[in-house]
């Protein structure tokens, strides 16, 4: 595996120093706000510059087996600019969390203004609590893409927050921030790492659909929470009854007892197909639910947490969201598997009668 230096004409680097035309960088990136900061993987492709000097970049998203193609107009921050950029509204949300991840340095160090990697400190701002965002030296880092000579640049609030930045390429090679908590484990802010980089447009993969496997976990959306999810039977029938169960820990991992909690389940159209309102879990740390499910695809689940031991949960919204699907009744790969089945043990039963006819004649004629 070779080694990629950090080291080039000056130690000056900003968001989108480095990007060429026709070079290609995949990102997995996970952020507080995206999908519950679900991990995704996005592909940006510098195509060419317009006229007015802005990076057009075809863009895809995989995220669950689904893939989301649009175009991007970037500005030399690498910014996604509103006019011109062509992504279907499935992807907006994507796009938003690159700005919060990928591009979020730009706040700091700029094209009008680069930053050094060796400089003492790169200033505070309130988004990372007054913290001091600052290099803090080299290191080697290895990604999915390559090993990595690289500077590393972070700040200590609670716990270390770090990006990896090699200079003379557009976007830090590496990330992982976490969410300001008072106690316990913080969430991750944002976190991503590069999947691969080169030359030449690359081919959008097609859409697999991937059907979730039990159990799930998510964390409430300030963290305070975690909320796993499993259910019986795995293979989420259609028309048939499911029974959930619904667990709750602290970010501590710590079981909750005496939880009141909503526990809600929309269907592909929007449908509101079960609505349980204030269930309690009494002296355990879980509850059921059993939900006869609709016909067969994606189906959504809303939990939201109301009190703890009586203690109310106050003014924030303590909600996780999951995403499950229920199988077809019977596909149509299922029918094609099945027809060709049919066919098969047809034609063996006819090929073994007619074994049988002529071994019998033989047999007589002796």
């Amino acid at each position: 595996m070779s080694v990629k230096s950090a080291y080039a004409v000056d130690d000056l680097w900003y968001v989108g120093e480095g990007a060429k035309q026709d070079m290609y960088v995949k990102y997995r990136i996970q952020e507080y706000d995206t999908n519950n900061g679900a991990p995704f993987d996005m592909t940006i492709y510098f195509k060419e510059k317009n006229a007015d000097g802005n990076w057009v970049a075809p863009t895809f998203v995989e995220y669950k087996g689904e893939v989301f193609n649009g175009t991007l107009i970037l500005g030399d921050n690498l910014a996604a600019l509103g006019g011109g950029s062509q992504v279907p509204d499935d992807m907006r949300v994507f796009v938003g969390g690159y700005g919060r991840s990928l591009q979020w340095l730009e706040a700091f160090t700029s094209v009008s203004k680069p930053l050094s990697l060796k400089a003492g400190s790169w200033g505070k701002i309130a988004a990372i609590g007054g913290e001091e965002l600052k290099p803090q030296g080299s290191q080697q880092v290895t990604v999915p893409a390559g090993t990595y000579d690289t500077t590393v640049v972070g700040w200590h609030k609670g716990v270390d927050n770090k990006m990896w930045i090699l200079n003379e390429f557009p976007f830090p090679v590496k990330a992982e921030t976490f969410v300001e908590v008072a106690s316990g484990q913080p969430p991750t802010q944002f976190k991503y790492e590069l999947l691969a980089t080169g030359t030449g447009q690359p081919p959008a993969p097609q859409s697999v659909e991937e059907i979730p496997q039990p159990p799930l976990q998510q964390s409430t959306r300030r963290g305070t929470y975690d909320v796993t999810l499993s259910w019986n039977p795995v293979d989420i029938q259609p028309n048939g009854n499911t029974t959930f169960t619904v667990s709750f820990a602290d970010n501590n991992g710590q079981g909750l007892q005496r939880v009141s909690y909503d526990f809600t389940v929309t269907d592909k159209s929007g449908n509101v197909i079960y609505d349980k309102k204030n269930a309690f879990t009494g002296s355990s740390s879980s509850g059921t639910q059993t939900v006869k499910m609709g016909d067969g695809g994606p189906v959504s689940i809303s939990v939201i947490l109301n009190s703890v031991s009586g203690v109310s949960t106050g003014a924030f919204t303590e909600e996780a969201d999951f995403n499950v699907v229920v199988v077809p009744e019977f596909p149509v790969s299922a029918a094609i598997i099945a027809a060709i089945a049919v066919a098969f043990i047809v034609a063996m039963t006819r090929f073994k009668g007619n074994m049988g006819s002529m071994f019998g004649g033989r047999n007589n004629a002796l």
